[in-house]
Formats: C-alpha cells, sequence, structure tokens
C-alpha cells in the first residue's frame, strides 16, 4: 500500500508540473524550498518563540558498544526545547510538503522512482548500522 502512496504522490506530481520542467528549473525550485523549510523552522524559534534551540556539544563520555539503543537516543540531545504551535506546524508541513513536490519532480525528470529510492535507502540504513551513516 505505501508503494501506491508513492507512485500516486510521484504522478499527481507528474500531471501537474506545468512550468519549471526543465531539470535546471527544477532544482532550483527545489533548493527554494528547502531555504523556505530552513525559514520556517527559524521563524518557529525567533517570530513565535514556540520552539528554542540549545546547541552544544554533544556530551559522549561512554563506551557506545555497551549501550543499547535506547540507552544512547536517552543520551543524545536534539537541541531542541519545546514543541511547534499548531500554527508553525502548519507552516512546517506546508513547506516540507513542497519541498517533497520538487524531489518527486526531480525524480521524474530522472526516470526515477521515489519508492524505489526510499527502499534502497532504507537497506542502506540498515544493512550499515546506526554508526555507519552520514
Amino acid at each position: 500500500m505505501k508503494d501506491v502512496i508513492f507512485d500516486d504522490f510521484q504522478n499527481t506530481v507528474e500531471d501537474s508540473l506545468l512550468r519549471h520542467r526543465s531539470l535546471i528549473d527544477i532544482l532550483s525550485k527545489l533548493q527554494e524550498s528547502d531555504a523556505r523549510v530552513n525559514r520556517a523552522i527559524s521563524k518557529a524559534i525567533t517570530n513565535c518563540g514556540c520552539i528554542k534551540v540549545n546547541g552544544q556539544k554533544q556530551q559522549m563520555n561512554f563506551n557506545v558498544d555497551s549501550l543499547n539503543d535506547e540507552k544512547l537516543k536517552n543520551s543524545l540531545n536534539s537541541h531542541v526545547i519545546g514543541d511547534l504551535c499548531d500554527s508553525c506546524r502548519d507552516i512546517v508541513e506546508r513547506e516540507l510538503g513542497n519541498h517533497l513536490f520538487y524531489v518527486a519532480a526531480l525524480c521524474n525528470t530522472l526516470d526515477l522512482n521515489m519508492y524505489d529510492i526510499l527502499l534502497k535507502e532504507n537497506d542502506k540504513i540498515n544493512t550499515l548500522g546506526k554508526f555507519s551513516f552520514r
């Protein structure tokens, strides 16, 4: 069922993208949408204040191999304090949706399948393990 959702979304993007069909246009719109996601999150921090960021060095004073996944997750920090308010959540979701639209458009232009890419990435993550990713 999940592959149907991805394929349906990708097909809908293909049918609705009239302008910006050029690869160069899609790449520039993808970059613009990425900036809009960053801006929406930044505004949630600086204008609304519903979330705060307390960035600091991650404290890893332990042997990672001796911890289970749950202890490791609890020992590392996302640096995010609070939750997005309903208004900011709507804006961030809208911008992420727009970003996904241009990811799908890029996939269509290059004849790639989003679901296949997701499966390959998932397999890679599962094969390499939690400490081998970027």
